[in-house]
């Protein structure tokens, strides 16, 4: 999703070869998506816009503390610090609508994954 978001960016500056960017980091990251799961099947009666509240709430708070630690070694990939809505450089709040998306994204997948790796290789 990042490589895609950061190629719409080129075509808005007219760089029409859409090269979309992310970094290694970013991988673990991404990867604590994981950790919504349970918090997934805590909201799933909630109506969708406190569902997608909740998880850009949470994926804040993970942007916040590994932003927060990788710019601490100076390795952090981003820099929100010239958006006007930024905290502290490492996240933008104006990306909101953006992360309730991606939340309610990530909770369409982590809800109809496979519940154990034994049901894939039964299917096999």
């Amino acid at each position: 999703m990042e490589i895609m978001f950061t190629a719409l960016d080129s075509y808005r500056k007219r760089e029409l070869r859409l090269m979309g960017q992310t970094s290694l980091w970013m991988f673990p990251i991404y990867g604590m998506a994981a950790f919504l799961k349970p918090v997934c099947r805590l909201v799933r009666n909630f109506p969708a816009g406190i569902r997608a509240l909740c998880y850009s709430m949470l994926i804040f708070l993970g942007e916040y503390v590994s932003g927060s630690i990788l710019k601490k070694y100076k390795i952090c990939p981003w820099d929100y610090s010239k958006a006007r809505t930024n905290i502290k450089g490492v996240i933008r709040l104006d990306f909101a609508p953006f992360w309730m998306i991606a939340g309610l994204i990530f909770e369409n997948l982590l809800m109809h994954s496979p519940k154990s790796s034994g049901q894939i290789s039964e299917t096999l």
